[in-house]
């Protein structure tokens, strides 16, 4: 038997990274020589190219092509507005691969003799793999007749699929961008919404549409960690990398950009007062209305929002899902999201299961332990017989015997989620974690509120799942939760803390789920003086200051981590003794139930 050496699985992290390395260099080099343009930015998708070689040959050629024969910033151009317009971008992207396919294929066939051969195994592949996924759909139905006319060259559809190949044919080695524009458009609002034209507006609408007006769309997939001014060109550099790819119903995860991971220079955001007067319009379009009437808002951020949260605002939310002002792209992705995260609890569901009855049997015996009666001797209350001796003969008046009865039901607890963007990749885990604890309380019948929050300029928004005594059936809601944009972690602290402050019980309990990084982006109104970049050790001293101030007032504290190991340095600034690193899930309960148990006792 083979034995295996610590070496071992280093050498084949390294061997696979350098197949991977190589791989991207090969996919570069393909789009560059089709292109011509060596300048070209580039980002190689080699998970598909490892699922669906042949496809992603094709699609990468395509990409080349399109760049050489095609305006890219005028098409991209068009696709984000028509989405700023409330299009679907996934069907628009869909039809755009059909027509830049349509334009540029004859013209790569006869340039390289063997592109004929892998787009037909491309063809084939996505047949293969994706048939009942694009049977599902109208714009899927187009895209299986187009893909068995390219393999044999025959067409058995629907009338209106026959139209709608007839308007795709018409683009055959097309150089004209706007033509291409013009067919999309009209095969949008043909096959996806046919009352697009009367309920939103018609192409020169679309393209009527100015850059300012995108800029000041909160493209909210692209919020996290980035300037605002730079959300609108994050989105249409993912519609570039998008719209070429006959693949691209399953909608894959993004990788964050080097630009995103990278941490920048962080600096205030100056904007000015006509700006200011549209961010709550911005807020509500992207987080729902506020359940507080704007006298109660008013009165809040008066009494929170001093210090160096001068010029910041609260906003209070139950959320897009629960409150839209309309129907928009931010909705339908935070449908999206709300599903991701179902789908990723329904994966572990036997695990969440497990842990909620091993966290609630935890906190249960300790309840009960709790609430063993304790009797002691008093000058007041039952007589007790065996202390009768010393009447007339001592002067202790003890002879009676007092019951002390603790209440473990006296309880509430608040759990805070950090909703930042720089959560993400953790948005389905950290949701899971939330709702444990909430099942976990709903069981033994412990009063308790979980909230959100996340900043979007100054306002940092504060999304309600549910409340002190909601019924347990809106636990399901924490599945709502999304991330976005920044975090004033220290003002949603100090709101959240002195609301429960306020509760009567005598045993008060917040629970902070949080990857450690405070940050948000300063806005600085016109004829202030700079405010200090809430960053780094500034703001994690804020949020440390507000968590001492709760532990001042009597309220336990716990910081559940849920981030990289390299940020628990901050996370034991902020939180002390009192945190949790959960590094796998299964230990959830144990970690967190020891805690527990402990403010129990």
């Amino acid at each position: 038997m083979r034995e295996d050496y610590p070496g071992d699985e280093l050498f084949e992290k390294e061997t696979v990274d350098e197949s991977r390395l190589e791989l991207e260099n090969r996919i570069k080099n393909l789009v560059w020589t089709v292109s011509g343009d060596y300048t070209l930015e580039v980002k190689p998708d080699v998970e598909s190219f490892l699922t669906s070689q042949n496809t992603a040959i094709y699609d990468n050629i395509k990409q080349g092509a399109y760049a050489r024969y095609l305006d890219r910033e005028q098409l991209s151009m068009y696709l984000v507005k028509k989405v700023f317009m409330q299009a679907e971008e996934a069907p628009l992207l869909m039809l755009s691969s059909l027509c830049i396919d349509e334009a540029v294929c004859d013209r790569l066939m006869k340039e390289r003799e063997g592109v004929k051969a892998i787009r037909k195994k491309a063809c084939e592949e996505i047949l293969n793999q994706d048939f009942k996924a694009l049977s599902s759909s109208s714009v899927g139905m187009l895209e299986l007749a187009y893909l068995r006319e390219v393999l044999d060259g025959s067409v058995i559809s629907t009338k209106k699929n026959m139209q709608s190949l007839d308007l795709i044919r018409s683009l055959k080695d097309t150089e004209n961008t706007s033509q291409v524009i013009r067919v999309i458009d009209a095969l949008y609002n043909q096959i996806v919404e046919p009352d697009f034209e009367k309920k939103k507006g018609s192409l020169s609408k679309v393209l009527a549409v100015t850059l300012d007006e995108l800029k000041e769309y909160s493209w909210q997939d692209y919020l996290s960690e980035e300037m605002y001014e730079e959300n609108l060109e994050v989105y249409l550099k993912r519609i570039n990398e998008s719209m070429a790819t006959l693949d691209i119903r399953d909608e894959k995860e993004e990788p964050e950009s080097p630009e995103v991971k990278e941490k920048k220079q962080k600096k205030v955001l100056v904007v000015d007062e006509a700006a200011l007067e549209k961010m709550n319009l911005y807020v509500q379009l992207n987080y729902g209305k506020s359940y507080l009437t704007p006298q109660e808002e008013k009165s809040v951020n008066n009494q929170m929002c001093r210090g160096i949260h001068d010029e910041c605002s609260l906003y209070f939310t139950e959320g897009i899902l629960r409150n839209p002002v309309k129907k928009n792209y931010q909705l339908e992705y935070a449908r999206k999201l709300r599903d991701k995260n179902r789908f990723q609890y329904h994966d572990n569901h036997w695990i969440v299961k497990r842990n909620i009855r091993i966290l609630t049997d935890m906190l249960k015996r300790a309840m009960m332990l709790h609430d063993q009666q304790d009797f002691v001797r008093s000058d007041a209350g039952v007589i007790n017989p065996s202390q009768m001796w010393k009447v007339g003969r001592c002067h202790d008046p003890r002879l009676f015997i007092h019951e002390n009865k603790q209440d473990s039901m006296d309880f509430v607890v608040d759990v805070l989620i950090d909703a930042s963007g720089s959560q993400r990749k953790r948005q389905g885990q950290v949701a899971i974690q939330a709702y444990t604890i909430s099942e976990t309380l709903s069981n033994l019948s412990i009063s308790h509120r979980v909230t959100s929050y996340c900043t979007f300029w100054d306002y940092t928004v504060l999304q309600r799942f549910r409340d002190y005594e909601d019924d347990r059936k809106m636990n399901e809601r924490i599945f709502d939760y999304m991330t976005s944009a920044n975090n004033r972690d220290g003002l949603a602290v100090k709101a959240v803390g002195s609301q429960l402050s306020l509760r009567e019980e005598e045993h008060k309990i917040l629970i902070v789920l949080s990857d450690g990084k405070p940050y948000d982006v300063v806005v600085n109104r016109p004829g202030n003086k700079n405010p200090m970049p809430y960053k780094d050790k500034y703001a994690i001293s804020d949020t440390a200051m507000e968590v001492r101030k709760l532990r001042g007032q009597g309220i336990s504290v716990l910081g559940v981590f849920a981030g990289e190991e390299q940020d628990l340095s901050a996370e034991r600034m902020i939180f002390g003794k009192d945190f949790a690193y959960i590094r796998d899930i299964t230990e959830f309960p144990s970690i967190v139930g020891r805690y527990l148990v402990k403010q129990i006792e």
